[in-house]
């Protein structure tokens, strides 16, 4: 339900503004799949099978791994696509990214939505976007695609206005293949689940893979940390002593930080508009 950005515009405009253009739509709609990741538009050509599909490669310790595959076909009109790319011709580049350049943000989205339900139509029986126990190897080539279009989806959502969607896409990239985090979604989950007011996620997280991840070395996590400690402090529906906690967690933890990065303590204080004492100024760190 999270992955659907009209979820979070309903909340903010009501679904009355944001469904008023769709009724008419519904009648002319021909795809009866139901997707997570994309709402199918009347306007798209009819789907049919492109030489997309998905394989089970293994599964072991409770996680099943899986893969695209290309036709031989597809692997063909593949090849020319990137040929066509390579040729740096200006009818022969990137549509999104073109649409995106131009400033054509609309067509850009649609494009990659049209990608992502190319894909969701092609997963294979067994996988499942919202178990986290399916994993998508990103050496692959036949899999980056899919990674690429999520990224792109989620870089859509956020300037869209719709920052708890584009934390769920985020979320959903880091799930299939969090040990390696081939896109670095740990240097913008926190951001996202910050502009989502989502705090206690983000604590959670923390807690949950400082262990065996250290994100306390990641200056990203070192200052949105207390942050997130800080802003659920000033949640009057809270009890008081767990907001008192939370403030004095949010000190520790910015004390820490600086400790840490003393770099960020000048920008900081001039963002403040604090003057710093000689001392501070002067010293060497």
């Amino acid at each position: 339900r999270h992955l659907n950005p009209d979820t979070e515009l309903k909340r903010y405009f009501g679904a009355r503004a944001v469904l008023g253009e769709q009724r008419p739509r519904q009648r002319q709609r021909v795809y009866p799949k139901c997707t997570w990741l994309t709402t199918p538009k009347s306007t798209w050509p009819r789907y049919s099978k492109p030489g997309l599909s998905m394989r089970l490669l293994e599964s072991k310790k409770g996680l099943s791994f899986f893969a695209f595959e290309h036709s031989e076909e597809y692997q063909q009109a593949q090849h020319k696509f990137l040929v066509a790319v390579e040729s740096m011709e200006p009818n022969n580049i990137v549509l999104s990214d073109a649409c995106r350049f131009q400033e054509d943000q609309e067509m850009a989205r649609d494009l990659v939505e049209r990608a992502l339900y190319s894909m969701e139509c092609a997963f294979h029986p067994l996988f499942s976007l919202t178990s986290g126990a399916c994993r998508l190897d990103y050496r692959r080539p036949e899999n980056r695609s899919f990674y690429l279009a999520l990224y792109k989806q989620m870089s859509f959502l956020e300037k869209r206005g719709c920052p708890r969607t584009a934390l769920e896409y985020c979320k959903l990239i880091l799930s299939l293949e969090p040990d390696e985090d081939p896109l670095c979604m740990l240097l913008l989950i926190d951001h996202l689940t910050l502009r989502a007011r989502n705090y206690e996620y983000l604590i959670r997280l923390f807690q949950e893979w400082e262990a065996h991840r250290n994100l306390s070395q990641l200056p990203n996590f070192a200052f949105s940390v207390p942050l997130a400690y800080f802003l659920l402090s000033q949640q009057t529906d809270l009890p008081e002593h767990e907001r008192s906690s939370a403030r004095e967690k949010a000190s520790l933890l910015i004390q820490q930080a600086l400790t840490m990065f003393p770099g960020v303590l000048l920008p900081l204080l001039e963002s403040c508009s604090v003057r710093p004492d000689a001392t501070v100024s002067s010293h060497r760190f």
